[in-house]
């Protein structure tokens, strides 16, 4: 009888969290399907108007392109530069530096992702723009055939280089975090045998821990652009 009434209440309660959660994941459901249906009703003026309608006479695409273009890129330059990066961070803490050294690392690393966006927009204005500054000109008269560093060269150091290097610093953490957790997870069998095999530890690397934690690369990768995207 008291194993059937505990059996009875952790039915109960499997049922109520089940539910709960249920109910959780609905709301959530229900909110975001609120939220694109105001803008949709909201803007829905601005895109069926005429481009005469709207102010300087350009249609809504005029206006939104620029927009959408800058984002894509800073968020792609960003990615281009943070995964490398934070898969190289992600190895180092994992297989390379000593215990302790990586504990601290992987908590600074991790640090970073609590840091509010304002304060690295700051950063980037204040510090970081104006100390580019001359790379800038050195990239737009050595690079200056890449379209992407075609001047002429930002004065203030406010540009989209600068923009791109920020998110960069941003996903960074998120990136390096999801590839650790992985990278940590390999098994021991597998790289214990590709070194007793001969291999240096840089070889046992790229044919145990890298393929093992390829998914992990890629799923860190879109939610850094991810969050590069809405940054």
């Amino acid at each position: 009888l008291l194993a059937a009434a505990s059996g009875g209440r952790r039915r109960v309660g499997d049922r109520v969290f089940s539910n709960t959660a249920t109910a959780a994941g609905v709301t959530i459901l229900a909110l975001l399907a609120g939220v694109a249906v105001f803008l949709v009703i909201e803007g829905l003026p601005a895109v069926t108007a005429s481009a005469s309608e709207l102010p300087g006479g350009k249609s809504l695409v005029d206006y939104v392109a620029p927009l959408a273009f800058g984002t894509v890129l800073a968020a792609t330059f960003a990615a281009l530069v943070a995964v490398p990066l934070a898969v190289a961070v992600a190895l180092f803490i994992t297989h390379i530096a000593p215990p302790r050294i990586a504990l601290t690392l992987g908590y600074l690393v991790d640090l970073l992702a609590a840091i509010p966006s304002i304060v690295y927009g700051l950063w980037g204005i204040f510090v970081l723009g104006p100390a580019t500054v001359p790379v800038m000109k050195w990239l737009e008269e050595n690079l200056g055939f890449i379209p992407f560093f075609k001047g002429p060269a930002s004065t203030t150091g406010r540009a989209m280089f600068v923009a791109g290097l920020v998110l960069a610093v941003m996903i960074l953490p998120i990136v390096s975090a999801v590839a650790r957790e992985v990278f940590s997870q390999t098994p021991r069998k597998l790289q214990e045998g590709a070194q007793a095999l001969g291999a240096t530890r840089w070889e046992m690397i790229r044919m145990t821990v890298l393929p093992f934690g390829k998914s992990s690369i890629i799923s860190g990768a879109m939610l850094g652009l991810g969050r590069a995207l809405g940054e």
